[in-house]
């Protein structure tokens, strides 16, 4: 009886999939309609500024630095507006919502996508480094959201799109002060989209693995660095060995090696901007949807054992080695 239930869901889930695929949801008419979206410097948010400029939208796009700004100016419309953005300041918030007030009291769009990625052992990981990526991966998020609910719950239909990640749903080793933000954004992305549902506010979530971005690149050089900053109590607690062990396993690591091209990031958060019936989650990607997602589901030590397939093989840190040393010495008679 259960495989059978089992079953009946498999194929409920396999026809609503063929259902969105071959009869999507119409899009919106972009005319008139503003999309604010921070991170526009690389990656995601750079090219989704310029696919939803190209299709209509009038594209407000938040950047980190000047050089930034003037490069992405070059690439979109007359319409579109570029502007300094660091969503870790207040101040800067505010004069967002200054200029985009002066544009509309109506904001169609927020795509919350600013975001930094570092990790590194929690013993290795000092507690500056969490707190700066709580602040641009989910306190910046949360201020923006607060900051302009005012404009987004003028009509019924406005939406608020958060990009989270793989990350925010099952957590890895070596990767604890991203992992932590990113949940902390997934909770709350699902607060806001229930509070928010009598508005008519939508509220998406997209949850993509590794793409080739350059959130990915300069791993080694962050361990590095955090390496080279650690107590020499805590050095040898671990050992070099295990440290360069630990940079030759980021180098091999079977995911960043076979990490997928970030359009089809750019093309989900399209979906997201431009559909009529927005999905609630997003997971585009093959290790989202395949891998990840499924062995979310599974049991915890499921988990586990797949991780220690796929993660740090080899040296074991030289303080388990003292370890093992000193009770084999207690084992041996005198």
């Amino acid at each position: 009886m259960l495989c059978m239930i089992i079953f009946l869901l498999l194929i409920l889930f396999i026809t609503f999939k063929l259902y969105q695929h071959f009869f999507p949801a119409p899009l919106v008419n972009p005319q008139g309609k503003y999309v604010l979206i921070s991170g526009c410097d690389t990656g995601f948010g750079h090219e989704l500024a310029k696919v939803l400029d190209g299709q209509g939208f009038n594209v407000l796009a938040g950047v980190y630095s000047n050089e930034s700004k003037e490069k992405l100016g070059k690439n979109l419309s007359k319409k579109a507006t570029v502007f300094k953005l660091d969503i870790t300041k207040q101040q800067d918030i505010d004069a967002a919502f200054d200029l985009v007030k002066a544009k509309t009291d109506n904001l169609y769009a927020l795509v919350n996508n600013a975001g930094v990625g570092k990790g590194g052992l929690i013993d290795w990981i000092p507690m500056q480094l969490y707190r700066d990526l709580m602040e641009v991966n989910f306190f910046g998020h949360v201020s923006m959201t607060k900051t302009f609910l005012p404009l987004l719950l003028k009509q019924a239909g406005n939406r608020v799109i958060n990009l989270t990640s793989v990350a925010g749903y099952f957590a890895g080793p070596a990767l604890s002060p991203y992992c932590a933000s990113k949940s902390a954004l997934e909770a709350f992305s699902d607060c806001l989209r229930r509070e928010m549902a009598t508005w008519g506010l939508k509220v998406s979530i997209l949850e993509p693995g590794f793409m080739r971005t350059a959130i990915i690149e300069g791993h080694k050089e962050t361990l590095k660095r955090l390496w080279a900053d650690l107590p020499v109590a805590t050095q040898e607690r671990w050992g070099e060995g295990f440290f360069n062990n630990q940079l030759q396993n980021r180098t091999n690591n079977v995911f960043m090696k076979h990490a997928q091209d970030p359009i089809i990031v750019v093309r989900a958060l399209q979906h997201a901007v431009s559909s009529t019936q927005p999905r609630i989650r997003y997971r585009p990607g093959w290790q989202s949807a395949y891998f990840f997602y499924p062995l979310s589901m599974m049991p915890a030590c499921v988990g586990d054992f797949v991780l220690s397939l796929t993660g740090t093989k080899g040296e074991k840190p030289a303080g388990v080695l003292k370890r093992l040393e000193q009770a084999v010495k207690q084992s041996q008679p005198n």
